[in-house]
C-alpha cells in the first residue's frame, strides 16, 4: 500500500475514551493503514490536573493544526459554569467544521423488523452551541441562539451536494419556524434557494416536535433521504434516531469543513465503565474507518464496515448493549481479523 503522507491527530479522551481509541487503532493497524496516527490528550481529566481556560492543551492544538484531519475519542464536558467549552465544540468552531454528519443504518440481527438507512446533517458551529449565555439577575439567565446566513448557506449547500453525489432524491429540513420566525426564517430561506437551484430533489419540512414522534412511530419513511437542521435540533433528532438502530454505541460521525475534518463516535465517555472492557467499540471503529477513507484509504474503510456488519449480524462476539456477552476487546479482535481477511481477497 502506498504511503499517502497523511497525518491525523488522535485524541485519547476521557473515561472509556482511551480504550475505545485503542480499539480503533488496533483495527486500522490490522488493516495496514499508512496514515500516520499521532496520539494526544484533551478533555476534562487532563484539565482537572493541569487547569487552564480550555480542555485542549496548546501542544494538542498545535498538533491538530499540523495534521490533515483528527480523531476524537469520547470526552467529558463538565456541566459547571466555570468549566471550559467542550472539546468537540472548540474544534468545530476553530476549524469551521460546519457539517456534523451522522448516518443512521440498522443491522439485520438488531432490527429484524425495521430497515433504516438515512443520514442526519447538523449545522455544528453556531445555534445554541455558540455558547452565548449570561445572567441578568440571580434568578434569570438568557441563552442566545445565534443563526447566520453564512452558517445556514454552508450546511444547506453541503446537504444538497451530498444528496446529488449519492443520488438521494429527498431532503427533510427540520425547524420550529412557526415559533422561531427570525432564526429559523433565515435557515428556511436558504433551503428555498437551494430548492430552486436543485429542482430534482424533493424537500419536505418537519417541525422538530412532530419529527421526534415520527422517528418513534414511522422512521422508515425517512429511508434514502437526508435530515438537516440547526445545531441543537439535529443533535436531539440524531440521538432520537439512534434509538432505532440498537445502541448509541453504533452511531459513528464526522465533522467536515472545507479543508479539515474531525471524526468521532457520537456517544459520550461513559466513565462508569472505564477499565471494565464492556463498551461497544462499533462507533469508535467505524469513525476511524471513515477518517482513513477521507485521507485516501477507501478500501480499508469498506473492509472495516463490512467486517463490523458481519460481526454484529453473527452475534457471537458482541457487547452487552447489543445482546451479547463479549468484552469490547473481543469484539474488536473479531472485526480486525475479518477486515484483514477481506483486504487480502
Amino acid at each position: 500500500m502506498a504511503d499517502l503522507g497523511k497525518k491525523a491527530a488522535v485524541i485519547n479522551g476521557d473515561g472509556t475514551g482511551p480504550e475505545l481509541v485503542n480499539a480503533m487503532l488496533s483495527v486500522l493497524r490490522a488493516c495496514n493503514s499508512q496514515i500516520e496516527l499521532i496520539l494526544c490528550d484533551a478533555g476534562s481529566e487532563q484539565w482537572e490536573k493541569r487547569g487552564g481556560a480550555t480542555y485542549i492543551p496548546d501542544t494538542t492544538m498545535k498538533l491538530l493544526e499540523e495534521c490533515d484531519a483528527c480523531y476524537k475519542g469520547p470526552t467529558t464536558t463538565i456541566p459547571r459554569p466555570d468549566a471550559p467549552r467542550s472539546v468537540a465544540v472548540t474544534i468545530r468552531q476553530k476549524f469551521q467544521l460546519y457539517s456534523n454528519v451522522r448516518p443512521i443504518k440498522t443491522y439485520d440481527r438488531l432490527s429484524p423488523n425495521k430497515k433504516l438507512d438515512f443520514v442526519c446533517f447538523r449545522e455544528a458551529t453556531e445555534g445554541l452551541y455558540a455558547g452565548i449565555e449570561f445572567k441578568i439577575s440571580e434568578d434569570v439567565a438568557i441563552a442566545i441562539r445565534k443563526t447566520t446566513r453564512k452558517g445556514c448557506q454552508r450546511i444547506i449547500k453541503a446537504t444538497f451536494e451530498w444528496a446529488k453525489q449519492r443520488n438521494i432524491k429527498k431532503i427533510f429540513p427540520i425547524t420550529k419556524r412557526n415559533i422561531l420566525k427570525e432564526t429559523d426564517g433565515i435557515f428556511w430561506s436558504e433551503v428555498e434557494k437551494a430548492m430552486a437551484e436543485n429542482p430534482g430533489i424533493q424537500v419536505e419540512e418537519y417541525y422538530i416536535d412532530n419529527m421526534t414522534q415520527q422517528l418513534v412511530k414511522n422512521p422508515e419513511r425517512f429511508n434514502d433521504s437526508i435530515l438537516v437542521s440547526t445545531n441543537l435540533f439535529m443533535d436531539i433528532i440524531s440521538e432520537c434516531a439512534s434509538g432505532n438502530i440498537g445502541s448509541i454505541g453504533n452511531v459513528y460521525s464526522a465533522n467536515i469543513g472545507d479543508s479539515y475534518a474531525m471524526f468521532e463516535p457520537a456517544h459520550g465517555s461513559a466513565p462508569k465503565y472505564k477499565g471494565l472492557d464492556k463498551v461497544n467499540p462499533t462507533a469508535a471503529i467505524l469513525s476511524g474507518a471513515w477518517m482513513v477513507e477521507y485521507l485516501g484509504e477507501p478500501d480499508i474503510r469498506n473492509a472495516i464496515f463490512a467486517a463490523t456488519e458481519q460481526v454484529i449480524n453473527e452475534g457471537k462476539y458482541v457487547t452487552y448493549d447489543i445482546g451479547g456477552t463479549a468484552p469490547g476487546s473481543k469484539m474488536t479482535e473479531a472485526i480486525a481479523e475479518i477486515a484483514k481477511q477481506k483486504l487480502r481477497k
